[in-house]
């Protein structure tokens, strides 16, 4: 799986809130020399000083298509409008980690992020971890199925991870 993922150029990564897609995405790009794109920051247009713009459908797949259509690219994220990234993905990533992990991951960035220890494109705030809370559990009761139906036609480029150390990057 390593020889195949280090000779791909377009990668995506999909989980839930928690399960490590970001952290993955960077240490991809390091290694790998890829950009990576978060699509959270696709969805919304982050403006110093003032809260975040969500952007029209229109505006989110434009930025969307210029991307997937890039030599390459690593994106990361858990929407359900990225069929054009799934599909020109050369390997797909499902991180399916188990809910109490993705549970004390969200706790730890939340602390690190408060502590400013860590950045974050949003303030970190209870709302923002109660809806972190929140859309984790909505993954494990009804997305998980709904994203593994998503994938089911690009399986012979999907790997499955359930945890970032399985990976060995």
């Amino acid at each position: 799986m390593i020889k195949r993922l280090k000779s791909a150029e377009k990668i995506h990564i999909i989980g839930p809130v928690g399960s490590g897609k970001t952290t993955l995405a960077r240490k991809l790009a390091n290694q790998l020399e890829i950009p990576t794109y978060e699509l959270d920051n696709i969805v919304w247009e982050r403006r110093v000083g003032r809260s975040d713009r969500r952007r029209e459908v229109e505006e989110r797949d434009a930025l969307f298509s210029d991307i997937v259509k890039r030599n390459k690219w690593i994106i990361e994220g858990v929407h359900r409008w990225v069929g054009d990234g799934l599909r020109e993905a050369d390997f797909i990533i499902l991180l399916d980690v188990p809910y109490k992990v993705r549970l004390a991951q969200i706790l730890s960035r939340y602390n690190k992020q408060k502590q400013r220890l860590e950045e974050a494109n949003y303030v970190p705030s209870m709302k923002m971890l109660q809806a972190m809370f929140k859309w984790n559990d909505d993954y494990e009761i009804r997305e998980r199925d709904l994203i593994l139906a998503m994938l089911e036609p690009f399986k012979e480029k999907v790997c499955t991870i359930n945890c970032l150390e399985e990976i060995g990057v």
